[in-house]
């Protein structure tokens, strides 16, 4: 039977399965074909599921679908490993705030780098207006500026006080991943959304005490039959992982135009004469994307 991963739980699985919620365990097999991801399965992928002959009221995952996208990071527990954070998802969504607490430019650049690695759309919604005095409004004007010329969806809101018809409008038909910081307002935005939500996190609770392990793994909400949100906990940090030195700015769209165009073929953008990438920051390319994309390139800290 077909199913699809709700949420993970260490090694226990919430399927979806003909309108009912189940759950189920992975075959041992399938923990190791790739010794470098820490989890096999995420919250978004497409399962086959059967009875598990061993136990009553469980199942167990026999088959992983193809997925058709996937946002992935470095392990932030397990050196050399990666964790998959939702599978088949048409939109990634961020909440950035510029106070309490602050997000990085860099937290934004990274998590859109991991949507245009798979040309994943992406919306970056600015939480708490309520708390924003001028500094803070002219900041946000400034990156509206720099990531709407980019091609991203960028909207100011107060989640706390009002979700807009506007705002609940981009969720819906969608799959849509919601990322940002802890006290971003996901859960409040969530909460508003599903008015319900809050009661089937009680009931996933009651699941998780099962004798599972407890640690949070990103979960989906339903809106309507064709509408879901893949809620991911509270992420500090957010290494980038499957993307190459040389690859890096492919998936800065302002720096295509510019790619083949400098002076060596394998040009990093960085040091190197005659790099076109560099001749544009300041013009076409800001300053400010390009301090992300130098620090990203050379491996700093990634919540910066």
């Amino acid at each position: 039977m077909k199913a699809l991963v709700v949420k993970t739980t260490g090694l226990w699985y919430e399927v979806l399965a003909e309108g009912k919620k189940l759950v189920a365990r992975l075959r041992g097999k399938f923990r190791l074909e790739d010794k470098k991801i820490t989890n096999p399965i995420a919250a978004g992928d497409w399962v086959e599921i059967e009875p598990n002959q061993q136990a009553d009221n469980e199942w167990v995952i026999t088959k992983i679908y193809d997925r058709e996208n996937y946002v992935i990071r470095e392990s932030p527990r397990k050196k050399g490993h990666d964790h998959l954070i939702a599978s088949n998802i048409d939109q990634g969504i961020i909440i950035v705030t510029l106070k309490k607490p602050r997000t990085s430019t860099g937290f934004i650049d990274r998590f859109l780098i991991t949507l245009e690695s798979f040309r994943i759309p992406g919306v970056i919604l600015f939480n708490k207006k309520d708390l924003y005095g001028d500094k803070e409004l002219a900041k946000f004007e400034e990156l509206k500026s720099i990531y709407t010329e980019l091609g991203y969806d960028v909207r100011l809101c107060q989640f706390e006080k009002e979700v807009t018809a506007n705002e609940k409008a981009l969720f819906k038909n969608k799959t849509s991943l919601l990322c940002g910081h802890s006290g971003s307002g996901k859960s409040t935005l969530i909460n508003q959304i599903i008015p319900d939500a809050q009661q089937e996190v009680s009931e996933i609770s009651d699941f998780a005490n099962k004798g599972v392990h407890t640690t949070t793994f990103a979960e989906m909400f339903f809106m309507d039959e064709k509408s879901a949100i893949i809620d991911t906990p509270g992420i500090k940090e957010l290494g980038l992982s499957e993307i190459e030195q040389e690859e890096l700015s492919h998936y800065f769209p302002e720096m295509r135009d510019y790619l083949g165009q400098c002076k060596f073929h394998n040009c990093l953008h960085e040091n190197e004469p005659g790099c076109k990438v560099k001749e544009a920051v300041g013009d076409t390319i800001s300053q400010l994307r390009y301090d992300s994309y130098l620090s990203i390139l050379r491996g700093e800290d990634n919540r910066k």
